[in-house]
Protein backbone atom coordinates (compact mmCIF):
# COMPACT_ATOMS: atom_id res chain seq x y z
CA UNK A 1 0.00 0.00 0.00
CA UNK A 2 1.18 3.33 -0.89
CA UNK A 3 2.59 5.81 2.04
CA UNK A 4 0.27 8.17 3.76
CA UNK A 5 1.51 11.03 1.65
CA UNK A 6 0.75 9.06 -1.61
CA UNK A 7 -2.91 8.46 -0.74
CA UNK A 8 -5.96 9.57 -2.28
CA UNK A 9 -8.07 12.15 -0.39
CA UNK A 10 -11.47 13.08 -0.84
CA UNK A 11 -12.78 16.28 -0.40
CA UNK A 12 -16.35 16.90 -0.86
CA UNK A 13 -17.22 15.17 -4.71
CA UNK A 14 -13.85 15.88 -5.53
CA UNK A 15 -10.95 13.18 -4.86
CA UNK A 16 -7.52 14.08 -5.12
CA UNK A 17 -5.29 11.39 -6.57
CA UNK A 18 -2.32 12.17 -3.43
CA UNK A 19 -1.67 14.59 -0.62
CA UNK A 20 0.82 16.38 -2.42
CA UNK A 21 0.02 19.64 -3.81
CA UNK A 22 1.81 22.16 -5.95
CA UNK A 23 1.01 25.28 -3.99
CA UNK A 24 0.02 28.97 -5.67
CA UNK A 25 2.91 31.19 -6.50
CA UNK A 26 2.65 34.76 -7.53
CA UNK A 27 4.44 34.65 -10.74
CA UNK A 28 4.14 38.53 -11.84
CA UNK A 29 3.73 37.63 -15.41
CA UNK A 30 -0.21 38.67 -16.32
CA UNK A 31 -1.08 41.49 -18.62
CA UNK A 32 -3.97 43.55 -16.78
CA UNK A 33 -4.95 40.12 -14.91
CA UNK A 34 -4.76 37.97 -18.13
CA UNK A 35 -2.75 34.86 -18.21
CA UNK A 36 -0.32 34.65 -20.58
CA UNK A 37 2.18 31.69 -22.67
CA UNK A 38 4.34 31.59 -19.09
CA UNK A 39 1.48 30.62 -17.22
CA UNK A 40 0.63 28.04 -19.93
CA UNK A 41 4.50 26.84 -19.30
CA UNK A 42 4.37 27.12 -15.86
CA UNK A 43 1.33 25.51 -14.82
CA UNK A 44 1.38 23.08 -17.09
CA UNK A 45 4.70 21.33 -16.24
CA UNK A 46 2.86 20.76 -12.70
CA UNK A 47 -0.20 19.54 -14.37
CA UNK A 48 1.95 16.41 -15.11
CA UNK A 49 4.37 16.33 -12.16
CA UNK A 50 2.58 13.86 -10.51
CA UNK A 51 1.14 16.16 -7.77
CA UNK A 52 -2.33 15.31 -6.57
CA UNK A 53 -3.36 18.85 -6.46
CA UNK A 54 -2.43 22.56 -8.68
CA UNK A 55 -3.55 25.49 -6.75
CA UNK A 56 -3.50 28.53 -9.49
CA UNK A 57 -1.44 31.42 -7.87
CA UNK A 58 -2.91 34.58 -5.91
CA UNK A 59 -6.27 35.44 -8.38
CA UNK A 60 -7.26 38.84 -7.63
CA UNK A 61 -10.49 39.68 -7.60
CA UNK A 62 -10.34 43.21 -8.44
CA UNK A 63 -8.20 45.55 -10.23
CA UNK A 64 -7.02 47.42 -7.33
CA UNK A 65 -6.80 44.45 -5.60
CA UNK A 66 -3.80 42.81 -7.33
CA UNK A 67 -0.19 43.16 -5.25
CA UNK A 68 1.53 44.61 -8.41
CA UNK A 69 0.64 45.69 -12.56
CA UNK A 70 1.73 41.61 -13.58
CA UNK A 71 -0.52 39.52 -11.19
CA UNK A 72 -3.36 37.12 -12.30
CA UNK A 73 -6.62 38.11 -11.98
CA UNK A 74 -10.13 37.30 -12.75
CA UNK A 75 -12.26 39.95 -12.49
CA UNK A 76 -13.11 40.48 -15.95
CA UNK A 77 -14.04 38.51 -19.03
CA UNK A 78 -10.51 38.67 -20.86
CA UNK A 79 -9.33 37.52 -17.55
CA UNK A 80 -11.89 34.35 -17.61
CA UNK A 81 -11.06 33.58 -21.46
CA UNK A 82 -7.05 33.86 -21.08
CA UNK A 83 -7.00 31.63 -17.91
CA UNK A 84 -9.70 29.34 -19.71
CA UNK A 85 -6.71 28.52 -22.48
CA UNK A 86 -4.63 27.51 -19.57
CA UNK A 87 -6.93 25.27 -17.96
CA UNK A 88 -7.93 23.46 -20.88
CA UNK A 89 -4.38 22.39 -21.49
CA UNK A 90 -3.32 21.67 -18.01
CA UNK A 91 -6.76 19.08 -18.04
CA UNK A 92 -5.48 17.79 -21.94
CA UNK A 93 -1.83 16.90 -20.57
CA UNK A 94 -2.50 16.59 -16.87
CA UNK A 95 -3.70 14.49 -14.35
CA UNK A 96 -3.71 16.42 -11.26
CA UNK A 97 -6.72 18.09 -10.04
CA UNK A 98 -6.74 22.32 -10.25
CA UNK A 99 -7.45 24.81 -7.68
CA UNK A 100 -7.33 28.51 -7.55
CA UNK A 101 -6.85 30.82 -5.06
CA UNK A 102 -8.70 33.88 -4.85
CA UNK A 103 -7.04 36.80 -3.28
CA UNK A 104 -6.77 40.32 -3.04
CA UNK A 105 -4.06 42.31 -1.59
CA UNK A 106 -5.39 45.15 0.07
CA UNK A 107 -2.57 47.49 1.50
CA UNK A 108 0.26 45.47 0.11
CA UNK A 109 -0.90 46.07 -3.42
CA UNK A 110 0.41 48.77 -6.00
CA UNK A 111 4.38 47.54 -5.42
CA UNK A 112 6.99 47.03 -7.66
CA UNK A 113 7.45 43.06 -8.91
CA UNK A 114 9.75 41.47 -6.75
CA UNK A 115 12.70 41.73 -9.35
CA UNK A 116 12.28 45.15 -9.72
CA UNK A 117 11.88 46.52 -6.11
CA UNK A 118 10.96 44.29 -3.46
CA UNK A 119 9.35 45.98 -0.77
CA UNK A 120 8.90 49.00 -2.43
CA UNK A 121 5.68 50.88 -3.39
CA UNK A 122 4.87 52.32 -6.92
CA UNK A 123 5.03 56.18 -7.15
CA UNK A 124 2.55 58.22 -8.74
CA UNK A 125 4.97 58.10 -11.97
CA UNK A 126 5.19 54.57 -11.99
CA UNK A 127 1.48 53.97 -12.50
CA UNK A 128 0.37 53.42 -8.47
CA UNK A 129 -3.01 53.27 -7.49
CA UNK A 130 -5.49 54.11 -4.23
CA UNK A 131 -5.18 50.66 -2.16
CA UNK A 132 -7.72 49.64 0.68
CA UNK A 133 -7.63 47.99 3.76
CA UNK A 134 -9.48 47.68 7.17
CA UNK A 135 -8.05 51.05 8.28
CA UNK A 136 -5.59 53.89 7.03
CA UNK A 137 -2.31 52.33 8.47
CA UNK A 138 0.46 52.00 5.77
CA UNK A 139 1.89 48.21 5.54
CA UNK A 140 5.57 50.04 6.12
CA UNK A 141 7.36 53.02 6.20
CA UNK A 142 7.34 55.26 2.89
CA UNK A 143 4.25 53.89 1.53
CA UNK A 144 0.86 55.39 1.00
CA UNK A 145 -1.93 55.17 3.39
CA UNK A 146 -4.84 52.95 2.04
CA UNK A 147 -8.36 53.96 2.04
CA UNK A 148 -10.44 52.25 5.11
CA UNK A 149 -13.37 50.65 3.37
CA UNK A 150 -16.35 51.79 3.75
CA UNK A 151 -19.79 49.70 4.33
CA UNK A 152 -20.45 50.18 0.35
CA UNK A 153 -16.63 49.34 -0.11
CA UNK A 154 -16.96 46.25 2.29
CA UNK A 155 -19.60 45.24 -0.03
CA UNK A 156 -18.08 45.84 -3.11
CA UNK A 157 -14.96 43.59 -2.25
CA UNK A 158 -17.15 40.72 -0.80
CA UNK A 159 -19.29 40.39 -4.33
CA UNK A 160 -16.31 40.80 -6.49
CA UNK A 161 -14.80 37.64 -4.32
CA UNK A 162 -17.96 35.84 -5.09
CA UNK A 163 -18.14 36.92 -9.05
CA UNK A 164 -14.59 35.58 -9.38
CA UNK A 165 -16.33 32.50 -7.10
CA UNK A 166 -18.86 31.99 -10.24
CA UNK A 167 -15.50 32.32 -12.86
CA UNK A 168 -13.66 29.88 -11.35
CA UNK A 169 -17.13 27.75 -11.60
CA UNK A 170 -17.35 28.38 -15.47
CA UNK A 171 -13.75 27.73 -15.48
CA UNK A 172 -14.22 24.06 -13.90
CA UNK A 173 -11.81 24.77 -11.41
CA UNK A 174 -12.19 21.60 -8.53
CA UNK A 175 -11.16 23.49 -5.44
CA UNK A 176 -11.16 27.32 -4.66
CA UNK A 177 -8.57 28.71 -1.60
CA UNK A 178 -9.96 31.88 0.01
CA UNK A 179 -6.63 33.59 0.96
CA UNK A 180 -6.95 35.23 4.48
CA UNK A 181 -2.94 35.53 5.29
CA UNK A 182 0.09 36.95 4.75
CA UNK A 183 -0.99 40.36 5.27
CA UNK A 184 -3.68 40.60 2.94
CA UNK A 185 -6.83 42.50 2.67
CA UNK A 186 -8.90 40.01 4.79
CA UNK A 187 -6.22 39.12 6.75
CA UNK A 188 -5.94 42.48 7.82
CA UNK A 189 -9.26 42.76 9.18
CA UNK A 190 -8.22 39.75 11.77
CA UNK A 191 -5.20 41.05 12.77
CA UNK A 192 -5.31 44.32 15.84
CA UNK A 193 -2.20 45.68 14.31
CA UNK A 194 -4.15 46.80 11.24
CA UNK A 195 -7.69 46.81 11.96
CA UNK A 196 -8.35 49.77 14.52
CA UNK A 197 -12.04 49.97 13.27
CA UNK A 198 -14.37 51.24 15.90
CA UNK A 199 -17.32 49.88 14.11
CA UNK A 200 -18.94 46.51 13.72
CA UNK A 201 -16.10 44.93 11.98
CA UNK A 202 -13.51 46.34 14.54
CA UNK A 203 -12.46 45.99 18.19
CA UNK A 204 -13.52 42.15 19.60
CA UNK A 205 -12.19 38.68 17.70
CA UNK A 206 -15.87 38.62 17.27
CA UNK A 207 -15.81 41.92 14.96
CA UNK A 208 -12.69 41.59 13.57
CA UNK A 209 -13.98 37.94 12.37
CA UNK A 210 -16.82 39.42 10.91
CA UNK A 211 -15.98 40.82 7.58
CA UNK A 212 -13.65 37.55 6.32
CA UNK A 213 -16.86 35.30 7.50
CA UNK A 214 -18.82 37.06 5.65
CA UNK A 215 -17.12 36.89 2.27
CA UNK A 216 -16.32 33.42 3.32
CA UNK A 217 -20.26 32.67 3.29
CA UNK A 218 -20.62 34.56 -0.03
CA UNK A 219 -17.97 32.73 -1.75
CA UNK A 220 -19.29 29.54 -0.01
CA UNK A 221 -22.75 30.62 -1.55
CA UNK A 222 -21.20 31.33 -5.09
CA UNK A 223 -19.07 27.98 -5.52
CA UNK A 224 -20.97 24.71 -6.44
CA UNK A 225 -21.73 22.45 -3.33
CA UNK A 226 -20.23 19.07 -4.46
CA UNK A 227 -16.56 21.18 -5.11
CA UNK A 228 -14.20 21.92 -1.72
CA UNK A 229 -13.60 25.40 -0.79
CA UNK A 230 -10.41 26.02 1.59
CA UNK A 231 -9.14 28.94 3.00
CA UNK A 232 -5.59 29.80 4.01
CA UNK A 233 -4.64 31.58 6.95
CA UNK A 234 -1.48 32.43 8.65
CA UNK A 235 -1.65 31.36 12.06
CA UNK A 236 0.22 34.17 13.68
CA UNK A 237 2.06 37.42 12.95
CA UNK A 238 4.64 36.65 15.28
CA UNK A 239 4.88 39.75 16.47
CA UNK A 240 3.43 40.85 20.33
CA UNK A 241 0.16 42.40 20.11
CA UNK A 242 -0.87 40.60 16.79
CA UNK A 243 -3.23 38.03 15.47
CA UNK A 244 -2.39 34.45 17.73
CA UNK A 245 -2.54 30.97 17.14
CA UNK A 246 -5.65 30.65 19.83
CA UNK A 247 -7.96 33.16 17.26
CA UNK A 248 -6.79 31.26 14.26
CA UNK A 249 -8.19 27.96 16.06
CA UNK A 250 -11.54 30.04 16.61
CA UNK A 251 -11.27 31.15 13.14
CA UNK A 252 -10.88 27.37 12.04
CA UNK A 253 -14.29 26.41 14.47
CA UNK A 254 -16.56 29.39 12.83
CA UNK A 255 -15.53 28.76 9.42
CA UNK A 256 -15.71 25.17 9.98
CA UNK A 257 -19.54 25.75 10.47
CA UNK A 258 -20.01 27.96 7.50
CA UNK A 259 -18.79 24.78 4.87
CA UNK A 260 -15.21 25.38 5.06
CA UNK A 261 -13.24 21.77 4.29
CA UNK A 262 -9.62 22.47 4.52
CA UNK A 263 -7.10 25.16 5.99
CA UNK A 264 -3.75 25.63 4.93
CA UNK A 265 -1.48 26.82 7.63
CA UNK A 266 0.96 29.42 7.15
CA UNK A 267 1.82 32.36 8.93
CA UNK A 268 3.65 35.87 8.83
CA UNK A 269 3.13 38.07 6.27
CA UNK A 270 1.07 40.92 7.95
CA UNK A 271 4.43 43.24 8.58
CA UNK A 272 8.32 43.36 7.70
CA UNK A 273 9.18 43.72 11.53
CA UNK A 274 8.17 40.06 12.09
CA UNK A 275 10.62 37.50 13.81
CA UNK A 276 10.15 34.27 12.54
CA UNK A 277 12.46 31.23 13.42
CA UNK A 278 12.68 29.80 10.05
CA UNK A 279 13.59 25.59 9.65
CA UNK A 280 12.19 22.92 7.50
CA UNK A 281 8.89 22.01 8.00
CA UNK A 282 8.57 25.05 10.80
CA UNK A 283 5.21 25.67 10.63
CA UNK A 284 3.32 21.87 10.90
CA UNK A 285 3.11 22.44 14.63
CA UNK A 286 0.90 25.45 13.85
CA UNK A 287 -1.00 23.25 11.10
CA UNK A 288 -1.37 20.52 13.53
CA UNK A 289 -2.80 22.73 16.36
CA UNK A 290 -5.46 24.03 14.04
CA UNK A 291 -6.35 20.80 13.18
CA UNK A 292 -6.85 19.31 16.72
CA UNK A 293 -8.54 22.76 17.64
CA UNK A 294 -10.90 22.86 14.93
CA UNK A 295 -11.40 18.94 13.23
CA UNK A 296 -10.83 20.54 9.63
CA UNK A 297 -8.14 18.93 7.73
CA UNK A 298 -5.12 21.03 7.30
CA UNK A 299 -2.83 21.38 4.55
CA UNK A 300 1.12 22.10 5.42
CA UNK A 301 3.14 24.50 3.68
CA UNK A 302 6.63 26.34 4.32
CA UNK A 303 10.16 24.75 3.23
CA UNK A 304 8.58 21.19 2.88
CA UNK A 305 11.37 19.15 1.24
CA UNK A 306 12.19 16.14 2.45
CA UNK A 307 9.76 13.40 1.68
CA UNK A 308 10.09 10.93 4.89
CA UNK A 309 9.83 13.82 7.00
CA UNK A 310 6.46 15.12 5.10
CA UNK A 311 5.18 11.54 5.42
CA UNK A 312 5.59 11.10 8.96
CA UNK A 313 4.00 14.39 9.35
CA UNK A 314 0.45 13.31 7.58
CA UNK A 315 1.13 9.72 9.43
CA UNK A 316 1.27 11.13 12.94
CA UNK A 317 -1.74 13.50 12.21
CA UNK A 318 -0.13 16.83 11.67
CA UNK A 319 -1.54 17.73 8.76
CA UNK A 320 -3.69 16.14 5.59
CA UNK A 321 -1.79 17.55 2.95
CA UNK A 322 1.11 18.99 1.38
CA UNK A 323 1.63 21.96 -0.28
CA UNK A 324 5.26 22.94 -2.19
CA UNK A 325 6.55 25.82 -4.06
CA UNK A 326 10.47 26.81 -3.63
CA UNK A 327 10.80 22.75 -3.10
CA UNK A 328 8.07 22.20 -6.64
CA UNK A 329 10.43 25.41 -8.01
CA UNK A 330 13.91 23.64 -7.49
CA UNK A 331 12.47 20.12 -8.86
CA UNK A 332 9.21 20.21 -10.57
CA UNK A 333 8.82 16.48 -10.61
CA UNK A 334 9.40 16.45 -6.48
CA UNK A 335 6.31 14.14 -6.94
CA UNK A 336 7.95 11.34 -8.23
CA UNK A 337 11.40 11.44 -5.94
CA UNK A 338 8.75 10.71 -3.16
CA UNK A 339 7.18 7.90 -4.86
CA UNK A 340 10.92 6.14 -5.49
CA UNK A 341 11.81 7.51 -1.60
CA UNK A 342 8.44 6.25 -0.30
CA UNK A 343 8.20 3.23 -2.20
CA UNK A 344 5.12 3.67 -3.74
CA UNK A 345 3.69 5.40 -7.63
CA UNK A 346 2.35 9.17 -8.66
CA UNK A 347 0.83 9.50 -11.73
CA UNK A 348 3.13 10.45 -14.77
CA UNK A 349 2.57 11.30 -18.44
CA UNK A 350 3.22 8.09 -21.18
CA UNK A 351 5.88 10.03 -23.20
CA UNK A 352 7.82 10.36 -19.98
CA UNK A 353 7.72 6.69 -18.97
CA UNK A 354 11.54 6.33 -19.71
CA UNK A 355 12.11 8.65 -17.00
CA UNK A 356 9.73 7.40 -14.92
CA UNK A 357 10.05 3.81 -14.93
CA UNK A 358 13.73 3.79 -15.18
CA UNK A 359 15.48 1.62 -12.25
CA UNK A 360 18.63 3.35 -12.60
CA UNK A 361 16.97 6.64 -12.18
CA UNK A 362 14.84 5.80 -9.58
CA UNK A 363 17.41 4.39 -7.59
CA UNK A 364 19.32 7.76 -7.43
CA UNK A 365 15.56 9.50 -6.81
CA UNK A 366 14.83 7.50 -3.80
CA UNK A 367 18.35 7.84 -2.52
CA UNK A 368 18.85 11.27 -2.45
CA UNK A 369 16.69 11.50 0.60
CA UNK A 370 17.92 8.63 2.43
CA UNK A 371 18.06 8.62 6.28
Amino acid sequence: MNAALLQPLALRGVELPNRIVVSPMCQYSAVDGCATDWHLVHLGQFAISGAGLVIVEATHVERRGRITHACLGLYSDDNEAALARVVAFCRRHGGAKLGIQLSHSGRKGSAHRPWEGRGEALTAQQGAWQTVSASSLPYDDGWPEPAPLDGAGLAEVRDAHAASARRAARLGFDLVELHIAHGYLLHGFLSPLVNNRTDAYGGSLENRLRFPLEVFEAVRAAWPDDRPLGVRVSATDWIDGGWTLDETCEFARQLKVRGCDYLTVSSGGLSLKQKIALGEGHQLPLAAAVRKASGLPTMGVGMLFDPRQVNRAIEDGQCDLAAFARGMLSDPHWAWRAAAALGGDVGYPPQYIRGYRSPWLREQRAGSDGE
